[in-house]
C-alpha cells in the first residue's frame, strides 16, 4: 500500500454529462478507533465497518446539521447494529451479537429477519426516518432497497471491511428534467468490476481513472472522517433523571453506585447517592 494514499477521507464525484453522482470513502484510523470498544468477532465487526462506510457516504448526499443514523434490528445473531455520522463526518458505532454467531457473512445468516432504519436528526427539527425490511445478500443490497422504495432513485453501493479498513463506493442517479443520455447501465457495469483490494489500496482519483478512464468525471475535494463520540455527562444525567426517583434509588440500594458506560466509546460515568440526590433535586 502507498504510504501517502488517502485515508479517513470521503470524496464526492459527478458524471455531469449523465446526471449521475458518486461517493467514495476509505476509513483506516477512524475505523480502528470506532471498533476498539466493540468486543465482537471479526465477521460481526466487518458489518459495523460496512455500516460506518455507508453512513459516511450517505451524509454527503443530504444537507443537514446533526446526525445520520443507520440502525439494523433483527432476531438473528446480530441483534443490534448502529452506525452514525454527523454532518462534520464524525463517526461512531456499536454492534451486539449472540455468542453463536456464524462465520458466514451473508445478511440472512447474520441478521435473520429484521428491519433497516435510516434516521436523519436535523438540529431541533423533527427527525426524518425511513424503514425497509432487512433483505438482500448484504448490507449494500438492503440499502439499495431503501433508496428504491423511499427515494425512487437508481442507487448502487459497494461496501467492504476487514481488520484494517472499511471502504465504500456509491453511485446514484440524480433527479433531473434534462434530457441527458442515459448511461446508467454502462457506468454501473464498469463500477461492478471494483475489487476489495482496489478499494483498500487506491486513492479515489486512481480508482476513478481505472474504472472510468473514458468518462469525464468531476472530482470534488475530500472531507476528513474521524471517530468522535457525542456522549457527555449532561446527556447521561438527563437519561438518569428520566428514569425517575424510584428506579434510581432501587439501583443504589442494590449496588451502592450507579455506573453508566457508553457503548460507543467506553467512557464510564459514576454516580453515588449524593450525586443522584443532586440530580433529582434539579
Amino acid at each position: 500500500m502507498h504510504e501517502d494514499c488517502e485515508q479517513d477521507k470521503v470524496r464526492r464525484f459527478l458524471f455531469e454529462e449523465h446526471g449521475i453522482r458518486g461517493v467514495w470513502v476509505k476509513l483506516t484510523h477512524s475505523w480502528q478507533a470506532a471498533k476498539q470498544f466493540q468486543n465482537q468477532p471479526n465477521v460481526v465487526l466487518n458489518q459495523l465497518g460496512q455500516a460506518l462506510a455507508s453512513v459516511s457516504m450517505l451524509a454527503t448526499t443530504v444537507k443537514f446539521e446533526g446526525a445520520m443514523i443507520l440502525q439494523a434490528q433483527s432476531d438473528g445473531a446480530i441483534s443490534t447494529l448502529v452506525a452514525q455520522a454527523t454532518d462534520k463526518y464524525k463517526i461512531r458505532g456499536v454492534v451486539k451479537c449472540a455468542e453463536n454467531v456464524s462465520n458466514h457473512d451473508s445478511l440472512s445468516e447474520l441478521f435473520g429477519h429484521g428491519r433497516l432504519i435510516l434516521t436523519i436528526e436535523n438540529g431541533n427539527g423533527k427527525p426524518y426516518q425511513g424503514i425497509v425490511p432487512l433483505q438482500g445478500e448484504n448490507l449494500a443490497a438492503a440499502l439499495q432497497m431503501y433508496f428504491e422504495q423511499s427515494e425512487q432513485l437508481k442507487t448502487r453501493l459497494w461496501l467492504f471491511a476487514n481488520e484494517t479498513h472499511a471502504a465504500g463506493f456509491l453511485l446514484q442517479e440524480l433527479p433531473s428534467d434534462e434530457d441527458l443520455p442515459n448511461e446508467w447501465e454502462t457506468i454501473e457495469a464498469l463500477a461492478n468490476t471494483i475489487t476489495e483490494q482496489e478499494m483498500y489500496e487506491l486513492d479515489c482519483h486512481e480508482l476513478l481513472n481505472r474504472l472510468f478512464h473514458e468518462e469525464d468525471v468531476r472530482l470534488f475535494n475530500s472531507e476528513s472522517v474521524e471517530f468522535e463520540c457525542s456522549c457527555s455527562l449532561e446527556r447521561i444525567e438527563k437519561t438518569l433523571q428520566a428514569m425517575g426517583s424510584e428506579e434510581l434509588h432501587s439501583i443504589l440500594e442494590e449496588h451502592k453506585m450507579i455506573d453508566v458506560t457508553c457503548e460507543f466509546c467506553g467512557e464510564n460515568y459514576r454516580f453515588d447517592s449524593e450525586s443522584v440526590e443532586t440530580l433529582l433535586a434539579a
